[in-house]
């Protein structure tokens, strides 16, 4: 931020020339009017970062003035001043967004340091709304990698319910992406710009969680020396991701039943309720069915959280993604480590895609996280892989063979169809040591279109500098 600017609306003409004189500092431009409709037209015609107003002002009231600059830039930090100063007047003001309030005559040392902590709130204010920005740019749904059925399947959930506000239940084997569709329902949804408080139910002692949770009061126990807010009302209007559901204690689902049903509790030692309007979404790699048979889990809470259940597919059964999500991290890594890994080879690749993968994407990418490390440049080669995917040399034809059976529920044809011409396009540039024109021959397709395919499927090739991934 180059130059700070301060709007003073003020119509005492030797005030005006006092406090011009004290805010015009460090290259601040400030600018001195003296009724609030004069503030308003100035506010849309120049950038202002901090309005100081009087509360009495010759045609509308300095806390008006403040609510409509505020509509033109919700960053506005609001300084309210008065010669009337009164409790009543001071509550008013911050209802209506003031920062501080100053009674008049003030000292001249109070009025820049209001100035200076303003600007500093203005800084902090832009900051948070451009990381806010940054994380809603991250968690866009078009952020999804893969374009298998699978996939793709989960992105239309992701996009037909991200605006209600039903609970959610995701379930899906650890490392799936559980929490990046959590983070995705949320940020693409209306209550973005609200919190998105989650919460690892099985990561945090069973003891603590209640206090967690729904917070507690002064003296609730041996320790409390303080009041404490819980996640469920930090994430007030906005949305509270409860992740490992499973792990909660019979107690806890009990009290986590009533808020689902009512949308208020109790904090632990207190007596007043709360009311809060939060949406849900939990995730689980159980079988909370089979928990709930096993008498692990409530079946009266089960039913609450399963109002609308979606599957992350484990990456087995999404293989075809495998090349596109190799190159989303190596993207990735080579930006944050400053690194050149070019791709993977062939037969890197082939191994990749025979890989059960029973850690799913995490699984991957901590993989390729840990060859970008050790490398940090030239290309993914068998050699580089870990020795359990080194063991076997497969062709394309076997690797696709090997994966395909029927379960009672049949196969996906046209997915098995695409991962299997995935790995015959693989096989291909094996063969071909790369070479896209002679991998064209040996599949019998023109050149043009081998390309068209890898470009669709993120592939890469030696005639674009490196060989494919």
């Amino acid at each position: 931020m180059s130059v700070l600017s301060i709007l003073v609306v003020e119509d005492d003409e030797g005030l005006q020339d006092l406090l011009r004189r004290l805010l015009s500092q460090d290259g601040r431009l400030v600018t001195v009017v003296g009724s609030g409709q004069e503030a308003i037209r100035v506010a849309q015609e120049i950038p202002v970062h901090v309005l100081m107003t009087d509360l009495k002002l010759p045609d509308i009231d300095g806390l008006t003035v403040l609510e409509r600059i505020l509509q033109i830039d919700s960053k506005v930090i609001g300084i309210v001043m008065t010669g009337y100063g009164s409790i009543d007047c001071a509550v008013k003001a911050m209802k209506a967004g003031a920062f501080d309030f100053l009674t008049k005559p003030f000292d001249n040392e109070v009025v820049v340091g209001s100035i200076n902590r303003a600007l500093e709130a203005y800084r902090r204010r832009k900051n948070m709304q451009s990381s806010q920005k940054a994380v809603r740019e991250r968690y866009r749904l078009e952020q999804f990698v893969g374009t298998s059925e699978p996939i793709r399947r989960v992105f239309e959930f992701v996009e037909k319910v991200a605006d209600c506000d039903s609970t959610v239940l995701i379930q899906g084997e650890s490392g799936t992406g559980k929490e990046l569709v959590a983070r995705m329902l949320h940020f693409n949804s209306v209550r973005k710009d609200r919190p998105l408080i989650p919460v690892n139910c099985g990561a945090i002692p069973e003891n603590l969680l209640e206090s967690e949770l729904f917070g507690h009061e002064k003296g609730a126990f041996t320790g409390a020396a303080h009041m404490r807010i819980g996640r469920f009302e930090l994430a007030h209007g906005g949305t509270i991701f409860l992740d490992e559901i499973g792990e909660l204690s019979l107690g806890l689902q009990v009290k986590l039943l009533r808020v689902l049903q009512e949308r208020s509790f109790e904090r632990v030692g207190g007596t007043k309720t709360i009311d809060v309007d939060v949406r849900v979404v939990a995730a689980t790699n159980q079988d909370l069915e089979v928990a709930v048979q096993q008498k692990r889990f409530r079946g009266d809470l089960y039913y609450r959280l399963n109002v609308i259940p979606v599957t992350i597919p484990p990456l087995r059964e999404r293989r075809s993604d495998i090349p596109q999500l190799v190159s989303h991290f190596l993207e990735k890594l080579n930006r944050g480590k400053q690194a050149a890994m070019t791709g993977c080879s062939p037969d890197a690749m082939a191994r990749l895609l025979e890989h059960h993968w029973p850690g799913n994407i995490r699984e991957l990418e901590n993989m390729i996280e840990r060859l970008v490390v050790l490398s940090l440049s030239g290309t993914i080669e068998v050699s580089d892989l870990p020795e359990r995917l080194q063991c076997r040399s497969v062709t394309a034809e076997q690797t696709a063979s090997n994966f395909i059976s029927f379960s009672d529920q049949g196969v996906n044809l046209p997915r098995e169809i695409e991962q299997f011409e995935n790995r015959l396009i693989v096989g291909a540039l094996r063969q071909a040591n790369g070479v896209t024109s002679k991998a064209a021959l040996l599949l019998h397709v023109n050149r043009t279109t081998l390309v068209e395919k890898m470009k669709r499927k993120g592939f890469a090739s030696k005639s674009q500098g490196c060989p494919i991934f």
